[in-house]
Order: C-alpha cells, then structure tokens, then sequence
C-alpha cells in the first residue's frame, strides 16, 4: 500500500522538489500553500500536484495520512499543522524526513556560509558521470538532474547540502544538525542571516555543534584557511578523523583556469576563482572518502558547468562576457568579483550587487560589506525602497550604502529603470558585466539586457 504524505507549503523550493520525488517513488502526494511562485508552479501542476485552491484547509489532514511534512513559509498556527497535532499524526520537518528516510544510508552533509551548493553540485557531477548509484538534496538546479532531490530504496549514500536555517515553524534548530553525517564538510564561516542569528558568536555556535554533534568514526572535512572554521575543526574530538583542505593548485592562461594535479598535468575546468578551487578541493577530498579516485576526478570534472545562477556565464560575444550569480552576502560578494577579475586581468569590470536580503537590508550589518567591490573598475549597488518596508528595515539611503561599502564612486540606484539605462550606456566602456543578486534587481530583464549589451 503506497504512502499517503501531506505537504504543508508545498510550493517552497526544497519542498515541492521533494513532493515531485516521492511521487516518483510512487508514494500519494497531497499540498497545500496560501502563494505558490515558478518554476515551483509550473512544476507542481505538470504532476497533478498543484493544489486546486490556494490556502489552508484542515479537513486535507485526516488519518489515512501517514504523515506530514511541514515546510518553513507555515507558521506555529497553520490550522492544518494543529489539526494534523490534534490527530496525532507523524510530523516531520523537511530534515527530519530525509533523515527518516536515509538512516541506513551513509550521509554526507555539505555545510558552510559560502560554497556548499557548488560543492554538493560537484560532487553530484562526478558521481553521476562515473554512473554511481546515490541519492542526494542540493539548494540550486543542476544540469542533467530533474529534481533538487533524490530519495530511493536502494541508494547506499546520500549527499546532502545542509543549511543552517532553522528547521520548520515549531523546531528553530538548524536543518543540518539533523542530519547526523558520517562525512561533513564545512566550507568556510562568514557571518550572514542577522535575523536569525543576531551576533556573530550564535551564528558560530551552529558550526561548532554541526561538528560536535558527528557519530563516532565521522570524518569531519574543512577549509583551513578559514581562520574560524580552523579552530573548529582542529579541536581534539574522540573517534573524528579531520582533514583539513585548501585551495586546489592551478594556473590561468587567456581567461582559462588549469587545474594543476601531483603529476603536473594541466585540466581545464569551466569553473574560476580561488574559492572555486577552494571548493574543487573540498568536493575532491568528499569523493576519496567514497571511493573516487583522483584520476575519476579529474576525468569527470572538466565538464562541469557549475549549479544555475552560481557565477552562471549568460552571454558572450568577442571579449564582452555577462555573468549572474547569487552570491548576496559580503564573503560571496568578495570573492565572485575577485573571481571574475582575476580571470580577466585586462578587461573593463563592471560588478552589480542587488541588496535584496534581511541582512543586507539592515542597516547595522551594512558596513559588512566595506572593500567587497575593490576588485571591480565600475561598481553598482541596487536596492529596492519597498523591499525595506516590507521588511520592516530601518530606512537606508544612497549615502548610508556609499559610506558602508567605503567607495566614493559606488554607483547606487533605487529604481529598475534607471539601473537599466545606466548598465546599457555602459556597453562601450566595460567588457565583463557580473550580476550579483539572489533576488532579480526590481523585476530587471536580464536577458534582454545581456541582449543589448552584447548585441
């Protein structure tokens, strides 16, 4: 008899990737959610799982449910999550049902404030490209996979890309620490969600716990030269074994990185930039822990092309070149327009920055973000006055995110339109434009503008 499980917010990122993967299992899928946004739309109602009415109907919740998965966009009084206490039914939050249903798999878990999702993706990639049998969950699209997640029976490991988000509505637990990885790997530690983390000693708490909380015989993966992460990692704990990983040696030649390995042989990759590499290593040392070798490796990752939006090439012509990428937070911001100019040493830079989160948007964690555009000749940041009210965010003006930022040419605008005429004048003057937001500028087309810009 096929499981019946009920969704509560099914139209979130993580959650209807994971109603699409156990319909395919073949368990019945049932959802609700009061606002459902694409591709999560178009996705859901392709499988017959789009709720026919949007909002919160507790007579969805019934016995014959075996049990409900509750999704972050709910709160503590969605009457469908009391209806469903009320009952007695099994409920879980989305970590805790992948942990239910891979206790007897080998977990591996990817954590870290940057990188985790290139390195979950690789790792993926590779796997994959060797035809090896895994399941896995990652935050981002990956080309050649149609869902974000994978369950299945027979899987003998999982790979799991673990935030540090609290859990669901009624557990503030960070997702990863239910988990319970046999192989964690911690990227690197720069302090972001302020809301939920409000000093960077809590946020730090949480990655001290991730490792503290590893079985007996884990093995515990971190970059060390991330001078906080060093120190977490290095700590004495009975029956962890620890590696610590840094960057990947390689060289660039004409806007093309080389991987360098033992034996001196050069492998082109399509990824750049020193946290790349960073994260080539880390995703490397998770694979040998599982049984790739080197030489797989090396074989497998000149094709991979990144995950969609992480320093995502959307347009080329000649020597103009236009990237996206999601980076929001000051550490991702740093190091993706570091990246991109140090890949193209002679061209005309122009880094974009959208603030667009919490945290970015509050006015006490602004100046997190002094030299993070250094790298770039021509440096703008956007934001958006109603995304503050919505927020609830203290006013910030032009003049507060100059002085933050501590670069007097900072080009700032308010307004979609205005960021558009200014970006397309730019055409004749600037030859890489990199677009850095994990929201989309005030609704900007950046297709067309890639268009107009290239064209």
């Amino acid at each position: 008899m096929p499981q019946s499980i009920h969704f509560i917010s099914i139209g979130g990122s993580a959650m209807h990737n994971l109603a699409l993967a156990l319909q395919h299992q073949g368990y019945t899928i049932t959802g609700s959610d009061d606002e459902i946004y694409e591709p999560s739309r178009s996705r859901l109602q392709r499988y017959d799982l789009l709720p026919a009415e949007m909002g919160w109907f507790p007579e969805k919740i019934t016995t014959s449910l075996n049990a409900v998965i509750v999704g972050m966009h709910a709160r503590a009084e969605n009457p469908e999550l009391l209806r469903a206490q009320e009952l007695g039914l099994p409920i879980y939050s989305y970590p805790e049902y992948i942990y239910q249903q891979s206790r007897q798999k080998q977990r591996v878990v990817i954590a870290g404030s940057h990188g985790k999702t290139t390195i979950t993706s690789m790792i993926l990639h590779v796997l994959k490209y060797h035809r090896r049998t895994f399941d896995y969950l990652v935050g981002a699209q990956i080309e050649g996979f149609e869902t974000m997640v994978q369950l299945t029976p027979d899987a003998p490991v999982i790979i799991i890309e673990g935030d540090e988000y609290a859990s669901s509505p009624v557990d503030p637990r960070p997702k990863f620490l239910h988990y319970q990885p046999h192989i964690a790997l911690i990227s690197g530690i720069a302090w972001d969600h302020v809301n939920i983390y409000p000093t960077w000693e809590e946020y730090v708490d949480q990655f001290e716990s991730l490792a503290e909380a590893m079985p007996k015989a884990g093995i515990l993966i971190f970059d060390e030269s991330d001078n906080m992460l060093d120190v977490i990692g290095q700590k004495e704990r009975t029956d962890i074994t620890k590696i610590p990983y840094e960057a990947h040696p390689h060289e660039v030649a004409d806007g093309q990185t080389y991987l360098i390995t033992k034996q001196g042989q050069k492998i082109p990759v399509l990824v750049f930039g020193e946290h790349n590499m960073k994260n080539v290593a880390g995703a490397m040392t998770v694979l040998d822990r599982i049984g790739i070798t080197e030489n797989q490796f090396y074989e497998a990752i000149p094709t991979f092309k990144g995950a969609a939006r992480r320093l995502e090439k959307i347009a080329h012509n000649g020597n103009r070149i236009i990237f996206r990428d999601f980076a929001h937070a000051p550490s991702k911001v740093e190091a993706t327009t570091q990246a991109v100019k140090r890949q193209y040493p002679n061209r005309k830079l122009l880094a974009a920055v959208e603030l667009h989160t919490f945290s970015s948007l509050n006015k006490a964690f602004l100046d997190q973000y002094k030299d993070s555009l250094n790298e770039a000749d021509e440096a703008v940041v956007y934001f958006d006055d109603h995304t503050l009210t919505v927020k609830r965010l203290e006013p910030i003006t032009p003049t507060d995110v100059i002085s933050a930022f501590e670069r007097p040419d900072l080009h700032v605008f308010t307004n979609t339109t205005d960021l558009q005429t200014y970006l397309t004048q730019q055409r004749e003057t600037a030859e890489v434009f990199l677009l850095m937001s994990s929201g989309t500028f005030g609704g900007l087309n950046i297709d067309l503008i890639a268009d107009q810009l290239i064209n």
